[in-house]
């Protein structure tokens, strides 16, 4: 099995920045993809980001666009999602996610492998 290892959550201001970090091992990734879902209490977990390895094509759901960059570290086997401009709503439980198979991109059943979660707070 792969293993996603998230760091980087915390607590930040908002228009403050943060970047999280999600390591994957087991298993090097040559193709499918690599992103981040956030989920807040009650609701649904919502697609963030993606970035998929055989191209490097790069997916965000439209409310971070220009707020966000999702990138990524072949050789370590890393993804970043480098976050900027943060707003009280993008607080949320972030996780990273990992398929190496095509999918629906934005939908959470489809990804194989799963990080802890890390929790990014944005204060008013």
């Amino acid at each position: 099995q792969v293993q996603l290892v998230e760091s980087g959550g915390g607590l930040v201001q908002a228009g403050g920045s943060l970047r999280l970090s999600c390591a994957a091992s087991g298993r090097t990734f040559s193709s499918g993809f690599m992103g981040w879902f956030r989920q807040v209490p009650r609701k649904e977990r919502e697609f963030v980001a993606a970035i998929r390895w055989s191209d490097g094509t790069i997916y965000y759901v439209d409310s971070v666009k220009g707020r966000f960059a999702i990138s990524r570290d072949n050789a370590k086997n890393t993804v970043y999602l480098q976050m900027s401009s943060l707003k009280p709503e993008d607080t949320a439980v972030y996780y990273c996610a990992a398929a190496n198979r095509g999918l629906r991109l934005g939908v959470a059943q489809d990804y194989d492998y799963w990080g802890q979660g890390t929790q990014v707070t944005v204060s008013s």
